[in-house]
Order: structure tokens, then sequence, then C-alpha cells
């Protein structure tokens, strides 16, 4: 069944706010997916020419310390790190490249969930009050965010193959529905150099608007091609380094609805999940239409 929500502030005084204004909302999808949440965060932005990763593992002990040492040896860089609980946020001047070679060099089980200037990627099995609490998402600033709590039914529950689902730089997605040619089109990706790591129809998702944006498409036309080339039901929540984007599938019968004022814009599965938000008792409140692709972002 699954449960979307994403919040993207307007307002920049709320941006502190981001973490303890959308925690209530995420969890208020808690009976939509009780066996997995994640999130993927944008802020604390690094400058141009240096990069973010958000690198997880199941390893509650795991030597973070030891790792980033060898890295900055391989690398010839320093790197800047903080670690929140079984993730590590490493921000360097390295080549994304080189990062990710070196780590499959010396740390090959470890995840490398997002990637860029701003995106930061947090996810893991158990209850989304168990993730939050994990991850402590209610001190959390930035000026928007995107979640996912899942109710695994084509897959394996893994934090892998938990949303959201890194799509490039600074992008990302979560999705809730089902894709019946997930399959046949894993393979036509794989064969474009599409890489995946879990069997999640999600996944393929994510790497199709990889492929169309390595194609030269906006990331509007990636979604309109979505619309067509990925047959299904779905609603997409896309998370990018300026805004978010919305999409339903041509039928739409998956829940979704969206709440706007002059403060912030808000998405969600069920209207409950704006329940605990400032002012919505004056927000403009709509159901989006089927396949029509709508967009918030701050340039």
């Amino acid at each position: 069944m699954c449960g979307i929500v994403g919040l993207y502030l307007k307002n920049k005084t709320l941006e502190p706010q981001l973490g303890a204004l959308f925690e209530p909302m995420l969890l208020s999808m808690t009976d939509r997916g009780p066996d997995s949440a994640g999130f993927a965060i944008y802020g604390d932005e690094v400058p141009e020419g240096s990069i973010k990763l958000t690198l997880q593992t199941r390893d509650a002990d795991f030597d973070w310390k030891t790792l980033v040492a060898a890295l900055e040896q391989k690398l010839g860089q320093p790197i800047d790190w903080f670690r929140n609980a079984t993730a590590a946020v490493l921000k360097t001047k390295a080549p994304e490249a080189g990062i990710r070679a070196a780590l499959a060099q010396t740390a090959p089980d470890i995840h490398i969930m997002s990637a860029g200037r701003s995106i930061e990627i947090l996810k893991g099995i158990g209850l989304p009050t168990e993730v939050t609490e994990r991850f402590t998402l209610g001190k959390m600033k930035g000026s928007h965010i995107i979640g996912h709590t899942r109710m695994a039914t084509e897959s394996a529950v893994t934090m892998a193959g938990s949303h959201p689902f890194s799509t490039g730089a600074d992008l990302c997605l979560v999705h809730n529905g089902s894709l019946s040619n997930h399959a046949l089109l894993r393979q036509d990706l794989r064969r474009e150099g599409i890489v995946f790591e879990t069997e999640n129809d999600s996944e393929v998702a994510a790497g199709y608007l990889t492929w169309r944006l390595r194609q030269g498409d906006s990331l509007a036309e990636a979604l309109n091609g979505a619309l067509k080339d990925l047959d299904g039901f779905f609603t997409f929540a896309v998370g990018t380094r300026d805004g978010f984007a919305v999409i339903r599938d041509p039928i739409a019968c998956k829940p979704a609805v969206l709440a706007e004022t002059g403060d912030y814009v808000a998405m969600a599965s069920e209207y409950r999940a704006f329940a605990t938000l400032p002012g919505i008792e004056n927000a403009r409140v709509w159901e989006p239409e089927p396949a029509t692709l709508y967009v918030w972002e701050r340039h």
C-alpha cells in the first residue's frame, strides 16, 4: 500500500523547523507502510566544486573513522564528515567517480544512498517511528524533504529496498503503486548502463528517470515520458536540489493530495498527514489531476 509525504518550504524562516514539521506527517503514514521508512532531506549545501555523499550500513558499530581515513589516503583529498546512527555524510572536493571506486575497493558492503550538493537520504527497516528516532529527524533543518513508508508487496524488506531511491545528483524518487512492465524495462535499462541493487519496481522507475536525464531530457520531459513508457499505476514524488515534483499515472487510482499556503507546499497520500501543519486551515487543498505534472522550485 505504502505512503508518501513531502514538504517544500517557501518561507525560509521555517527551515530550522523542517524536520519537526515533517516528522508527524511521515508517522501518520505508518498504517500504510509499517515495515520500513526513509526520507530525502535537502539542505546543508556544499559549495560548487564539492560533493556530499550519504553512506549507510546496517552495522551499528561500523568504524566510520577508519574508513574515512582510508578514503582520504586513496583520494588525496580531505573529507569533512559526520555520523548519524548507521549513516555517515561525507563532504569533499574529490570527484564522485573516484569516491565510488575507492569505496568499492575499501568497503564494498557500504551503500551509497545519495550524492549531490544538497541531498541526504536516510532509510531503514522498522516502524517509521523507529527510523525517525534513529536519525533524529525532528531536529533536522533544510528547505524541503520527501519521505515514504513501505508495505513490501513485490520484494524483500531490506534497507536497500526501502525508499527513497537516488536517481542521480540531488535527485530521488518515492513511489506508491505497482509497475507491470518493470522486469522487461530493467533488462532494457541494464543494457543502457543503469545499475540496479534490488528487485524493487520503484528502483526501475528511478533508473528510468536517470536514463532519460542522461539523454539530455529535462526533469519534466523525463516524467512525462514515464507516463508513456511505464505500465501500471503510480504516484511519484521526485526530489531535486531546487524543489520537488509530483505526478500520477493517467488512471490515478493511487491516492494523493496537495496543500499549499504562502509558507509551504505539502503532499501526502492522505489528508490526515496535513493535520499538524501550521495554517493548514487556510490552505488550498486539492487532489492532483491524472497525468499532470506539478513542480515547485526555488528558481
